[in-house]
């Protein structure tokens, strides 16, 4: 069969509902519309019911499905396909994805999303995960983050608790988080639960950087994380941390006048997110022991 440029399948099995959008294909899959760089047979899903929602919108060269079988839903993450915004091969978003495999297993916690079962289908690899309510808080959907920003300071801050608990696990396992962001983070407003949907990324330790810029949102990335040969350790999280909750806390500012707690929390969160590594807290572990000081004394 023929392919496109980014190694998509032209030749399908069956014929596709999609028509083509400037340089994405708009196709259909149980009535919901998603971009495409060139269409392709999902015709797979239906191994694990309707198709309910679509996440088209990602640069991993991933795309993502929420369905529904038998009361149950669950949300698949698939590689393989040529998406609208493939950033090169879709093999090479298979080997990614493969890649993650053992992160999932092995970083498992009340607060990651819950993988079911990652298997090869439709001709390239998807993992499957029980489907967690709630709404993405990444910059990207403003109006779910907007209703975030608005929820008493209470909230905020266990969000951010649990996001200080979850990187704790995540080095106590002997993984660093790469590419954690505002977008990793989805919150179910009608039951407070915090779920991190996305850890495709994380590395073992030790790790140094290979890629000049790393994977992620510039915003929660630390200096070293954009120089090559440089090392990425637990200083490295505590700036994502700190980044976090400037992001979670005070709605992205870094400005004392945004800020909707103390001197000290302010500061802390400062040094949080210091190009400096040697002023930043060394661990999350002593971030974490130092947040809930200032907390007390904030209280």
């Amino acid at each position: 069969m023929e392919e496109n440029n980014c190694g998509g399948r032209a030749g399908l099995a069956r014929p596709l509902d999609f028509w083509r959008k400037g340089e994405a294909m708009v196709q259909h899959i149980d009535g919901v519309a998603f971009q495409m760089g060139e269409p392709f047979d999902f015709g797979f899903l239906s191994k694990y019911g309707r198709v309910f929602k679509v996440f088209d919108d990602q640069d991993s060269g991933n795309i993502c499905f929420g369905t529904e079988m038998d009361g149950q839903r669950y949300f698949v993450k698939f590689a393989g396909a040529p998406t609208a915004r493939c950033p090169g091969e879709p093999k090479e978003a298979v080997k990614r994805l493969k890649a993650s495999l053992p992160v999932y297993r092995d970083l498992s916690h009340p607060n990651l999303i819950r993988m079911i079962e990652a298997e090869d289908m439709g001709g390239g690899f998807g993992m499957v995960f029980r489907w967690a309510e709630g709404d993405c808080m990444g910059r990207m959907y403003p109006e779910e983050h907007r209703s975030f920003m608005a929820l008493p300071i209470g909230d905020r801050l266990e969000v951010f608790d649990r996001v200080l608990d979850f990187l704790g696990h995540v080095h106590s396992m002997g993984y660093l988080a790469v590419d954690f962001y505002d977008g990793s983070i989805m919150y179910d407003f009608a039951s407070g639960k915090t779920t991190f949907c996305d850890v495709d990324f994380f590395v073992k330790k030790p790790y140094i950087n290979t890629m000049g810029r790393m994977w992620g949102s510039s915003r929660f990335m630390s200096p070293e994380e954009f120089r090559l040969g440089a090392e990425i350790d637990e200083a490295t999280n505590v700036y994502t941390a700190g980044a976090m909750a400037f992001a979670l806390l005070g709605n992205y500012s870094r400005e004392r006048e945004d800020w909707p707690l103390g001197e000290g929390l302010f500061k802390l969160a400062r040094r949080a997110v210091s190009d400096s590594r040697a002023e930043r807290p060394g661990t999350i572990r002593e971030l974490r022991e130092l947040w809930q000081e200032q907390l007390e004394l904030n209280s």
